[in-house]
């Protein structure tokens, strides 16, 4: 008789001081799917789906059961109600029959408005339903979690690369350990070490600095009975009592030895705490300190409204000081989240002139709108394939886009709010990125992965946005702030 398993996902990492909620449409825009269309579609892309697709043709004498599968680009809060119906969407399936295992694909930094730790509650409802059936996850390296995560499931693991290009692998190794379990072949205990300190994850690059370290020392320790050691950096944007950095580890029957592990990483995350810290110029000074970079293009990154850390596409900090900075050389600015300016140029057509005001749209608690005069240069219908490395060959679906003309710079203004991860993005808006001197984008870390290639060289810079980095002022409502480095 095959074995059964029950496969269900739920990722997004949720900035909880974010004005705009994640709602059914933005899970529609990117993914939104049960059954094996929800697996086919990521079949041979380098994440978690893509494994479940590999486990399929790998293992005959399993029956795969793919309840629903949704992704959402970082944002505010997910809205309770869709929650409430992805949870009993799940809890149904699972009543159906009894399995053999459950796979659950998740973040770790999901938020909704009333639950500030929304995955523990979806994992205790599983466990509530289950019972004794093993149960397995994977996590994103930005989660943040807490003891009784790890007492609620058999077996886990994290990403162990930023940019995160080991998505597939993570998930190929927690299904491959429920197959152990099941056989009888593993029985895992877990540990996780809290480090006690809230970061930035700005330091978080795993090509080079403390978490590159961090995760050579992880490595190190993997030998039997340790199965597994992740560093978690953990999400500051995201409100819960177990926000902060963390290690879990597995092993197999011996809990000292998960315990040693997971506590060794951890001392030496303490250790290098400080390295997380960072201070960043303004806009107008990175600007400075880009141009003073020799060729081009420089990448000017505006990490505080960066759509992986829940941005809203709409501040305008960096835009304002780019139009008053008047460029001469070819420079393109990513983006701003505006649907109806979109269909503006839409109606106006190539080539028109429009008046308008850029940023500020959203909230204008960031900075006040840009008013300016743009010339609609292009119109597309926001349809492209990421070339990667991150989410090689998976199509991204933003909606209708359009590429104004501001005082010589190309902006790029979108009807979804869509990270600026892949080559292919500007591709898709006629934008040639190795031919640019300046290159202005809401992004933070992802955005390396695309284009350290490409570009001579990063200058972060600091402006008012939902993700600043100035944690301290944020609103905390459940995290401890005296955590905060």
């Amino acid at each position: 008789m095959r074995k059964r398993m029950l496969v269900a996902r739920l990722w997004l990492e949720v900035n909880s001081f974010s004005p705009l909620p994640t709602t059914l449409a933005d899970y529609a825009g990117t993914e939104w799917a049960r059954g094996r269309d929800a697996v086919e579609r990521f079949r041979g892309t380098p994440t978690e789906l893509a494994a479940v697709a590999d486990f399929i043709d790998s293992h005959p004498d399993w029956e795969i059961t793919v309840s629903r599968c949704g992704s959402a680009p970082p944002g505010g809060p997910m809205e309770d109600g869709l929650f409430d119906q992805f949870r009993d969407e799940v809890l149904t399936d699972l009543k159906q029959r009894r399995w053999d295992a459950v796979y659950l694909s998740l973040h770790g930094a999901l938020a909704t408005g009333r639950r500030p730790a929304a995955e523990l509650d979806l994992v205790a409802a599983v466990r509530d339903v289950i019972g004794k059936t093993p149960l397995g996850v994977s996590l994103d390296m930005h989660a943040n979690l807490g003891p009784r995560m790890v007492a609620l499931i058999d077996i886990a693991a994290g990403y162990k690369s930023l940019p995160h290009l080991d998505m597939r692998e993570t998930a190929a190794k927690v299904l491959g350990h429920l197959v152990e379990i099941v056989d009888g072949r593993l029985r895992p205990v877990g540990c996780l070490a809290r480090a006690g300190h809230i970061i930035h994850s700005f330091n978080m690059r795993t090509s080079d600095g403390p978490m590159m370290e961090l995760e050579a020392i992880a490595r190190s320790l993997v030998t039997f009975p340790v199965l597994d050691v992740t560093p978690f950096g953990g999400f500051p944007y995201a409100d819960s009592a177990n926000t902060g950095a963390s290690v879990m580890a597995y092993a197999h029957g011996d809990a000292a030895a998960a315990a040693a592990a997971a506590g060794a990483v951890c001392r030496a995350m303490r250790e290098r705490i400080r390295q997380f810290a960072v201070a960043l110029p303004d806009a107008r000074e990175g600007l400075r300190r880009a141009l003073a970079i020799g060729g081009g293009p420089v990448a000017v990154l505006e990490s505080a409204d960066n759509t992986y850390s829940g941005g809203i596409g709409d501040t305008p900090g960096l835009l304002a000081a780019m139009v008053a900075l008047q460029p001469r050389e070819p420079t393109a600015f990513a983006y701003l989240f505006d649907p109806e300016l979109v269909r503006r140029a839409q109606g106006a057509g190539a080539g028109a002139r429009l008046d308008c005001r850029l940023g500020g749209r959203v909230s204008g608690d960031f900075g006040a709108p840009v008013s300016a005069q743009a010339t609609v240069r292009r119109l597309t219908d926001g349809r492209f394939v990421n070339r990667g490395p991150m989410n090689r060959g998976v199509e991204v679906r933003m909606g209708p886009s359009a590429v104004l003309e501001v005082e010589g710079i190309q902006v790029i203004v979108t009807s979804r709010r869509e990270p600026v991860n892949d080559t292919a993005y500007f591709g898709l808006h006629g934008i040639d990125v190795a031919g640019l001197r300046l290159l202005g984008v809401k992004a933070k870390n992802h955005f390396r992965g695309s284009f350290a290639p490409l570009c001579k060289g990063f200058v972060e810079v600091d402006t008012p946005g939902p993700a600043a980095i100035d944690l301290r002022a944020l609103p905390y409502r459940y995290a401890d702030k005296s955590q905060i480095v």
